[in-house]
């Protein structure tokens, strides 16, 4: 279990240069995480709404809502979905797959039913997970209508096979909305950073939670921080549908003015940090948050992309071919709990998530200081020593790599060569560049 932490950041070049308290610590993590957990959400509808009242007691989030019929792209949008009830009576009087024990007990997008049925009848509308007999599986039906309840394999087997059956479902499917919401830092200079996540399941915690709550603590982080140069944009969406819908209005804005994003999924579980590449591989979204994840230490995996995952694929579908990649720890699918009701508070560790958290500020950080620096003197070497900059001594050795570093900072100082290579180049983090990159300003030797 990770210690309970207060994130301190050090900031120092384009973030400032004091140490402030901003980050919040693990509790308040879990506070928001028990407030969101009960609401059963799902691409459309009330839960959705109300979950995103909740993230925007976080950070000030503008919500948008789209009209049932809505065509965008090769989708449109559905018809808007809310659930008040529903529960199974079996022949012995018990009441099973009751929504407010679990909110996973019932497919999502189940049209409104009240039948009596034989368990033969009743049998296509109930799904097990035999692999998990102690789980309940996570099933929709967003764009087929349809009903049906999920429940564990252990209470399946213990159900009655003669006697009537009572269904029902309390449940609305008409036009409607599909909602969305957004939050966007403008910063100083050009170029935008995506971050984006999916709120639209029922009580999951690492599918589900871990993604907003990282995102919308990232973004209060940065809000409460000094200006940054470039313009970072949080999307919380329902996954698939949301994406293309956000595609289809700013997807052309994006292709020109994104410089870096990100899918945040999976992130509170106790697995190593996992970075997915976007389409393109080694574009500069990859580049930063590989440089992050090696140069800092964290103990990381790295997986190619693919289609089988989250909204990257929207964003890198081939029209469009974003530099998005995703931050997780251990990915969808590859955890046995994965959407199953096992995927629930015990799974996450907050100290874990605040982790993820700590990591996207690094990245997001990185890409802020990384773009080439000019330097005012290109021939020759600047004499550092009559502006105050050469050492009195170069026998200590952290006053020798000082000097060695910003000696390096400026001969790659030329307007073509970004941080991030001026800094693999010595082998070594960036951000141990922000202190030279700050005394060549003062000294007037870098001119941007």
């Amino acid at each position: 279990m990770l210690p309970v932490t207060t994130f301190w950041w050090k900031e120092v070049g384009p973030f400032g240069d004091h140490q402030t308290p901003t980050m919040t610590n693990e509790q308040q993590l879990a506070e928001y995480f028990d407030r969101l957990w009960p609401i059963c959400r799902s691409i459309t509808g009330e839960g959705l709404r109300k979950s995103l009242d909740i993230l925007g007691e976080i950070i000030p989030l503008k919500r948008y809502e789209l009209p049932t019929g809505t065509p965008v792209l090769d989708w449109i949008v559905p018809r808007e979905w809310n659930i008040r009830d529903a529960w199974i009576r079996v022949p012995d009087g018990r009441i099973i797959c009751r929504l407010t024990d679990n909110n996973l007990h019932v497919v999502s997008y189940s049209v409104p039913v009240h039948q009596e049925m034989t368990l033969e009848q009743l049998r296509p509308h109930l799904h097990i997970l035999r692999t998990m007999p102690g789980a309940i599986p996570y099933i929709t039906s967003y764009y087929k209508e349809n009903w049906g309840f999920c429940l564990s394999a252990e209470e399946f087997d213990t159900l009655p096979a003669e006697g009537t059956y009572e269904v029902f479902i309390d449940s609305t499917l008409a036009d409607g909305s599909m909602s969305y919401a957004e939050y966007v830092l403008p910063g100083t200079g050009e170029g935008e950073v995506l971050i984006s996540t999916y709120l639209c399941h029922p009580s999951m915690a690492n599918n589900e939670l871990s993604g907003p709550l990282t995102a919308a603590f990232v973004a209060r982080e940065l809000m409460q921080g000094p200006p940054q140069r470039l313009t970072y944009r949080f999307l919380f969406i329902p996954e698939t549908i949301g994406a293309i819908a956000y595609l289809a209005e700013h997807g052309e804005r994006l292709r020109e003015e994104l410089v870096a994003g990100y899918v945040l999924t999976c992130c509170g579980d106790r697995g190593p940090l996992t970075y997915k590449h976007s389409r393109r591989h080694d574009s500069l979204a990859d580049k930063v948050a590989l440089h992050v994840l090696r140069r800092e230490s964290y103990v990381h995996a790295t997986t190619p992309f693919a289609v089988g995952g989250s909204d990257e694929r929207q964003y890198c579908s081939p029209g469009f071919n974003l530099p998005v990649g995703s931050i997780m720890r251990t990915p969808y699918q590859r955890y046995a709990e994965y959407h199953t009701s096992l995927d629930n508070r015990e799974l996450i560790s907050f100290g874990h998530l605040a982790e993820t958290i700590e990591v996207t500020l690094k990245i997001l950080r990185a890409l802020s200081l990384n773009k080439p620096y000019i330097g005012t003197i290109q021939y020759g070497e600047p004499q550092l020593g009559r502006r105050g900059l050469y050492p009195q001594s170069a026998s200590p050795e952290d006053a020798r790599e000082a000097l060695h570093r910003m000696l390096h900072l400026l001969n790659f100082a030329d307007g073509a060569t970004d941080l991030l290579e001026t800094a693999e180049r010595r082998n070594e983090s960036l951000f141990l560049y922000e202190s030279a990159i700050q005394a060549c300003r003062r000294a007037g030797l870098i001119e941007n």
